[in-house]
């Protein structure tokens, strides 16, 4: 893993050098999420993030039917008897 030095400013600030911005697509203003892990700070973007806990949730769902799915077939039997 490639490894480069950075500082910390008085604020609690950390600068993310370009090449790894550019790497990981983010632009000033991009939200990130940080997560300490066993002494380790992580930054991830959002994309990540939403990926990470995807992956956590997916074997709680694998086989079953989609929740999203189910909601939207409920809300049409719903309007059909309207």
């Amino acid at each position: 893993m490639e490894q480069t030095a950075t500082k910390v400013d008085r604020h609690g600030r950390i600068v993310i050098p370009a090449e790894y911005r550019r790497a990981l697509g983010l632009r000033e203003g991009d939200p990130v999420m940080v997560q300490l892990d066993d002494g380790e700070l992580r930054v991830l973007t959002r994309a990540q993030a939403i990926r990470r806990a995807q992956e956590i949730l997916a074997p709680y769902f694998a086989g079953k039917p989609s929740p999203v799915d189910e909601l939207i077939a409920e809300r049409r039997a719903e309007a059909a008897r309207e």
